[in-house]
């Protein structure tokens, strides 16, 4: 459970600041989060990409169920689900993820297999410690 300060804190982090947090907080909790409802999930368009929203911790996924997203609710996927069967099946439907946005939708883009090469990478440096 993260602090309201702590919050604060990474919130004012900046795209690429962000998205280090995230693969460092993920690998460390072994999950992300998304956001889900009985349609599936929440998606964010770009001008050229279709976009799966992932984060680091369930309070920040936590904050964007508002408005059209109220009837969302953050799901964890662990590393393991996710290795397994989310990189494909994103790629096969031609699906990036936006690491970590913030409230006005910003963040970075990555391809599945962009950030499983990150997130392997972040798990092969803690192991040599």
């Amino acid at each position: 459970m993260l602090e309201s300060e702590q919050i604060k804190q990474i919130l004012r982090l900046d795209d690429a600041q962000r998205a280090t947090y995230f693969i460092k907080e993920v690998v460390k909790q072994n999950q992300l989060w998304i956001l889900s409802d009985e349609h599936g999930c929440v998606m964010l368009n770009t001008e050229d990409e279709d976009c799966v929203p992932v984060w680091p911790n369930k309070e920040f996924a936590q904050a964007w169920v508002t408005d059209d997203w109220q009837a969302c609710q953050p799901e964890a996927i662990s590393l393991n689900k996710r290795y397994s069967r989310w990189s494909h099946g994103l790629a096969d439907d031609e699906l990036a993820l936006v690491v970590f946005p913030s409230q006005d939708e910003q963040g970075l883009v990555f391809y599945p297999d962009e950030l499983e090469h990150e997130l392997k990478q972040q798990q092969q440096s803690i192991k040599k410690r």
